[in-house]
């Protein structure tokens, strides 16, 4: 005979939840709805049972005092679990840019692919207003002049020094990048790398 059952601690799951986005730091795996639901229903219980004995005795005693820590336990283990990948679905939106590979969108929710379609969007928009691709260059420059070959005629550019260059098919100039970037979006240009 067992004399000492397993105790069940409150925040169990929550941990649980807390363990794995710590082990799953560099990927992300498929959306723990289980333990999440089992967490979700022992705070709810929890609560139930706080608001129960409180209106059975009218006073709050240690045993409610212990329920409330759990219950922010809870929450502060599921919002670290959301927070976690949330984070992971912004990376990926500059790691692969507007589309997630297919193994990618698998390991995702309804609501975190939301999330990501939201943020896709949203940034979208921002790289517009500002006229400039953000997600092109995550490292800074090593050089503040590239060399570029012109694809197309374009006519002169002015230099910030009043140099003023003209840019015929076919010809390679070495100018200041933050003077090339549109037009190599744009196709003008293309970056020749040496």
């Amino acid at each position: 005979i067992h004399f000492y059952k397993r105790l069940k601690m409150f925040g169990e799951k929550g941990l649980e939840l807390v363990k794995e986005a710590a082990r799953t730091h560099h990927s992300l795996i498929p959306f723990n709805e289980d333990v999440v639901r089992q967490t979700l229903e022992e705070t709810r219980a929890l609560w139930d049972a706080n608001r129960t004995e409180v209106a059975e005795t009218s006073a709050i005693g240690a045993s409610i005092t212990l329920r409330h820590a759990a219950i922010e336990r809870n929450k502060r283990c599921l919002l670290a679990y959301l927070n976690h990948r949330v984070e992971k679905l912004r990376t990926m939106r500059w790691q692969f840019g507007a589309v997630l590979p297919e193994e990618m969108k698998m390991n995702l929710c309804e609501p975190e692919m939301e999330f990501f379609n939201k943020y896709n969007k949203a940034l979208a928009g921002y790289m517009r207003a500002v006229g400039t691709d953000l997600t092109n260059d995550n490292a800074p420059p090593k050089s503040l002049y590239i060399e570029v070959r012109v694809k197309q005629d374009h006519g002169e550019i002015e230099t910030a020094d009043g140099e003023v260059v003209l840019l015929k098919k076919g010809t390679q100039h070495h100018l200041p990048r933050d003077l090339c970037e549109q037009l190599v979006m744009q196709g003008v240009l293309e970056h020749v790398v040496s």
